[in-house]
C-alpha cells in the first residue's frame, strides 16, 4: 500500500470515531483549505439523509460522514455540482469507497470534473437496506450506532453487497482516506496519497508518529472474511443468471418502473433506449406478439432492459446496491449486478474507479486488439487471412 503521509487522531470509545472527523473537516473550512464540504446531513425529520454542500463550518456538527444508509449515491450528488465543468470553489467529497469509485468512473465518461474536487473516503463497515432503516428510523439508527461502536463489521444487517465488498477501505484513486483503527485504543488515520491530500495536511498539529500496520492488518483480516463470503454469494447468485431460463425466473417480478436505472449512479444517458418511442409498442404489435407468445405479459422485453443495461455498465458497476433499494418488488438486483460486474471485470482485468489514471477499456484499443478484432471478421466472413 502506497501512501504519502499518515498522521491520526486520537479518539475516545465514548465519542466515537464521528465526532473527531467531524472537528478536523471543521478545521478545514475555519483555515480556508476549502470553501465548502460535500457530505451527508440527517434531513430535519431524521428518517433519512440528503447531501449537503456545507460553507458553514457550525453545520458540520449536523453531518455524519458514516450515515447508516445511502439513499442517493454520492457520486450523483458530485456529477450535480460539477458536470457543466470545473467550479471557482475547492471542495471535499467526504464519501464511501464506492462513491468515490463511482465518482472516479462518470470523470472518466466525461460526466463529472475533479479538478477541484478532493475525494476523502472513509473505512465503510456498510451501511443498512433504505427499507429495512424506514421500517425505524430511530431504531436502525441505535443499531448502526452499536454496530459501529463495537466494531461488528460482519454485521449481518448490512446490505448484502456491503458484506462480499472488498473494496472498503482506502484506494488508490482517494486523494485522502480516514482509516477507522480500533482495539483498546482507537483511533482515526489520516493518510494522504496524493498532492490534494498533502494539502489537507499541511500544517496540521496531528500526531505523526502513527504505525500503519495495525490498521493495515485489521483491515486485511475484513477483507480476507468478505472474500470468503463473496466466493460463496456468487455461488448461489450465478444460477440466478445462467441462460435464457435462469435470467427469466430472476427478473420474473419486475414491472418495468426503471428505478433501478434511475438510482443508478452509473447511468447516466440523459436519452435512453428504453424510454425512448423505439421501445413503445404500438396495439397491432402487441396483438401480434401476444398471439405468437401466447399472452399479453411480456417478460423478455424487461429481460432485454437489464440484460441491456449490464452490457453498458457493468465495466463501470461499483456494487453500491443502490438498484436493489430502489426496485419495489424486492428483486436482487445488485446481487446480480454486482456478480456479473465481477465476472466482467475480471475478462477485461479491470476494476471500475480503482485508478484515475486507467482508462475504460471499452475507450481504448491496443493494436494487438484491433488485429484480434481483424481476425474475428475475417472469420465470420468466411475470408481466408
Amino acid at each position: 500500500m502506497k501512501t504519502t503521509t499518515a498522521k491520526s487522531l486520537r479518539v475516545s470509545k465514548k465519542e466515537g470515531v464521528r465526532k473527531p472527523i467531524l472537528a478536523f473537516l471543521k478545521s478545514l473550512l475555519t483555515d480556508a483549505v476549502f470553501d465548502a464540504i460535500l457530505i451527508p446531513m440527517q434531513v430535519p425529520a431524521g428518517d433519512s439523509y440528503a447531501w449537503v454542500l456545507v460553507k458553514d463550518p457550525s453545520l458540520l456538527d449536523q453531518a455524519n460522514p458514516l450515515a447508516p444508509i445511502m439513499p442517493v449515491q454520492g457520486a450523483k450528488a458530485l456529477k450535480s455540482l460539477t458536470r457543466k465543468g470545473e467550479g471557482n470553489l475547492k471542495i471535499a467529497a467526504v464519501m464511501r469507497p464506492c462513491e468515490v469509485r463511482a465518482s472516479v468512473e462518470l470523470a472518466k465518461l466525461n460526466q463529472i470534473h475533479l479538478e477541484s474536487i478532493t475525494l476523502m473516503s472513509v473505512d465503510c463497515p456498510g451501511v443498512l437496506p433504505v427499507a429495512d432503516y424506514f421500517e425505524n428510523p430511530g431504531e436502525s439508527e441505535k443499531r448502526f450506532n452499536a454496530m459501529l461502536s463495537e466494531n461488528r463489521w460482519g454485521n449481518g444487517s448490512m446490505k448484502s453487497v456491503c458484506q462480499i465488498c472488498e473494496q472498503f477501505s482506502i484506494l488508490p484513486s482517494s486523494d485522502f482516506h480516514f482509516g477507522l483503527m480500533t482495539g483498546s485504543e482507537s483511533s482515526v488515520v489520516l493518510i494522504s496519497s496524493s498532492p490534494k491530500g498533502q494539502r489537507v495536511l499541511k500544517d496540521r498539529s496531528l500526531d505523526g508518529s502513527v504505525s500503519l500496520s495495525d490498521w493495515e492488518n485489521g483491515i486485511e483480516s475484513i477483507r480476507q472474511e468478505r472474500k470468503k463470503e463473496r466466493t460463496k454469494r456468487f455461488r448461489e447468485v450465478q444460477s440466478m443468471v445462467e441462460g435464457f431460463d435462469g435470467l427469466l425466473k430472476t427478473f420474473a417480478r419486475c414491472i418495468g418502473c426503471h428505478n433501478c436505472q434511475s438510482a443508478c449512479p452509473i447511468c447516466y444517458c440523459r436519452h435512453c433506449y428504453f424510454g425512448s418511442e423505439a421501445s413503445k409498442l404500438d396495439s397491432d404489435f402487441i396483438l401480434k406478439k401476444a398471439e405468437q407468445r401466447g399472452g399479453l405479459s411480456f417478460p423478455l422485453d424487461r429481460r432485454m432492459f437489464h440484460v441491456g443495461r449490464m452490457s453498458h455498465m457493468s465495466l463501470s458497476c461499483v456494487a453500491c446496491g443502490l438498484c436493489s433499494d430502489a426496485c419495489p418488488v424486492s428483486i436482487p438486483v445488485a446481487d446480480v449486478f454486482s456478480f456479473v460486474a465481477d465476472q466482467t471485470q475480471r475478462t477485461f482485468d479491470y476494476k471500475a474507479g480503482e485508478k484515475r489514471e486507467e482508462p475504460l477499456p471499452i475507450r481504448q484499443y491496443r493494436l494487438e486488439e484491433i488485429k484480434g478484432v481483424e481476425e474475428w471478421v475475417k472469420d465470420a466472413e468466411g475470408v481466408e487471412s
